[in-house]
């Protein structure tokens, strides 16, 4: 298999001695590597930990490769960025961090890239914008692991009674919420723009403008007309008309957002994969379309990804990149997507799960993330804007608000977060 390998790695590999890169890591006899793994959970039980994931998987890799031994620790989401962090601050870094960001480490010099880890084959594997999103200065250091993107999520059977269709511009959305509204549905368009996912929210309704949290050349233009314009419409023909239901947008977090519309308090609201599952559990009926856009269905959707990422500190490259080509193997990107309802982020994944009558319910999120845009998740700074969104964006749309003053501070934020880098 045909590996790029740069540097000390490549030369102490050559020589047998990769186990003696680092102290840290090494257990057993000399040719014994023990490498740590710290990864986030997407599992809503024990029963579908992603903990388990791990344990089969490493399991089948242990058994074919004497010597290395792979630890896997998995903390929830909340703890998982923090529990990294506090490793690294320590000087005791992991081997490998599947975790929700990337740029910082990889702007301190503390990751290998992709070059140095992966075959020529996984590398080119990966779907080309979260390759390119993984990038810094044009070299990539965030493997990307999970992805999703984003679509229109509408009550069916609220829908039916009330003799409407799926909206395809903003108008259309407008109107049908006034519908619901009158009809006495609680959340006619739910607007989670609380601090949980606030960024999210707001990334897709730019989008849906014709803006976005950055321009062409990736420059920071939160206060582009297009956004302005975008958020007034929200806070006078949505919020304004009162039918972003009784919580402020600015309070409303995406998980309740969710569970208001499992419980068919909800007409329509943005939603990723996970939504079908929670939706279905409590026989909500639902449909999903484009996010409706100001004069036709949006011609670009939000895209997420998390990321994995190999720490330099440690040594072990070699084994590194071994193990990493396994984890991107297609029968194990199938088996993750699958099992948490997330999109594989390999195209040889991507097209098999396209042509699986099983994964249907997968398909019209995967019709979107070639037409996706991701956040600004290679710049440094975006930790700092995205922090300032969810703190700030709720006041643009609240009843004194102003979308251009509130716009205008978050673009401030952003110039000084890029110059401090």
């Amino acid at each position: 298999m045909q590996r790029r390998r740069t540097g000390t790695a490549a030369a102490v590999a050559a020589l047998g001695m990769t186990a003696a890169l680092s102290g840290c890591g090494v257990t057993g006899g000399s040719g014994d590597v023990t490498l740590r793994l710290v990864a986030a959970d997407y599992g809503d039980s024990a029963a579908n930990s992603s903990q388990k994931y791990w344990d089969r998987l490493v399991g089948e890799y242990e058994a074919k490769h004497a010597g290395v031994k792979i630890d896997v620790t998995v903390y929830s989401w909340n703890d998982v960025d923090r529990k990294v962090k506090e490793m690294v601050d320590d000087g005791k870094a992991p081997d490998l961090a599947q975790i929700g960001a990337y740029a910082d480490y990889a702007d301190k010099g503390l990751l290998y890239t992709a070059d140095d880890l992966l075959s020529i084959s996984t590398q080119a594997d990966f779907a080309s914008q979260l390759a390119t999103a993984g990038q810094v200065n044009s070299v990539q250091y965030g493997m990307p692991f999970a992805a999703s993107t984003r679509l229109l999520f509408y009550n069916k059977t609220l829908f039916k009674n009330a003799g409407l269709s799926a909206p395809r511009t903003w108008k259309q959305l407008a109107a049908d919420a006034e519908v619901l509204k009158a009809r006495g549905v609680k959340y006619p368009y739910a607007l989670p723009l609380g601090p949980e996912e606030a960024q999210a929210e707001t990334m897709q309704w730019m989008l849906s403008g014709g803006g976005g949290y950055t321009d062409t050349v990736g420059t920071y233009g939160i206060d582009s007309a297009e956004n302005v314009a975008t958020l007034n419409w929200l806070k006078d023909d949505l919020v304004g008309k009162g039918l972003t239901g009784p919580v402020a947008p600015g309070k409303l977090n995406r998980a309740d957002a969710f569970a208001a519309f499992a419980k068919g308090e909800v007409g329509m609201l943005n939603g990723h994969p996970s939504l079908m599952k929670i939706a279905a559990k409590k026989g909500v009926k639902f449909g999903m379309v484009p996010m409706p856009g100001a004069d036709g269905p949006s011609t670009t959707a939000m895209g997420v990804a998390d990321w994995m990422m190999a720490f330099k500190k440690n040594g072990h490259a070699e084994q590194v990149g071994d193990f990493l080509d396994f984890v991107y193997s297609e029968k194990n990107v199938l088996a993750f997507s699958r099992e948490y309802d997330l999109l594989p982020v390999t195209n040889s994944a991507s097209d098999a799960m396209s042509g699986d009558q099983r994964d249907a319910a997968l398909k019209p999120f995967l019709d979107e993330l070639p037409q996706s845009e991701l956040p600004p998740v290679g710049k440094t700074s975006w930790a700092a804007v995205s922090a300032a969104v969810k703190q700030r964006i709720g006041q643009a749309v609240a009843p004194n608000g102003s979308p251009a003053a509130v716009l205008g501070r978050l673009q401030s934020t952003a110039t000084r977060a890029e110059s401090s880098d």
